[in-house]
């Protein structure tokens, strides 16, 4: 068993370690071309040309200022995970996914902002944000 050591006390910063910004994060699915259109076509995102041959399917997607990498596998049971897309207009987002056939689940208000979720056809679910002034 795997054990780890207690979090350091949050105190701000590292000086080492100083994000910028979210990368990427992966998304498992089993048929990366439905995924890749969905994130494509349904999402806005733009399909990178340059994911390296890794042995296995996926596909990298820019949306906005990161990244969704597909990697072709199962898709892990739901528990709550997900992550959220930035929007600079929800209502009118939601509007146009569910001109299109799109189920969503909201929009609800959450904490300063509102969101909405939808899911991709793995069944992974993303959020849609948007915050009290915009993205």
């Amino acid at each position: 068993m795997l054990r780890l050591a207690a979090p350091p006390r949050r105190t701000g910063q590292t000086r080492v370690v100083q994000p910028l910004a979210v990368h990427h994060v992966s998304v498992n699915v089993p048929d990366v071309t439905a995924a890749t259109a969905f994130y494509t076509e349904v999402l806005g995102g733009t399909l990178r040309r340059d994911r390296p041959d890794f042995g296995f399917g996926g596909a990298w997607i820019d949306i906005g200022a990161s990244q969704v990498h597909l990697l072709e596998a199962p898709t892990p049971p739901t528990l709550g995970q997900h992550f959220a897309v930035a929007v600079a207009d929800l209502d009118a987002t939601v509007a146009e996914l569910r001109a299109r056939g799109v189920e969503v689940d909201g929009p609800v208000p959450v904490g300063p902002g509102r969101q909405a979720f939808v899911a991709d056809p793995a069944g992974n679910t993303v959020e849609l944000y948007q915050g009290p002034s915009g993205p």
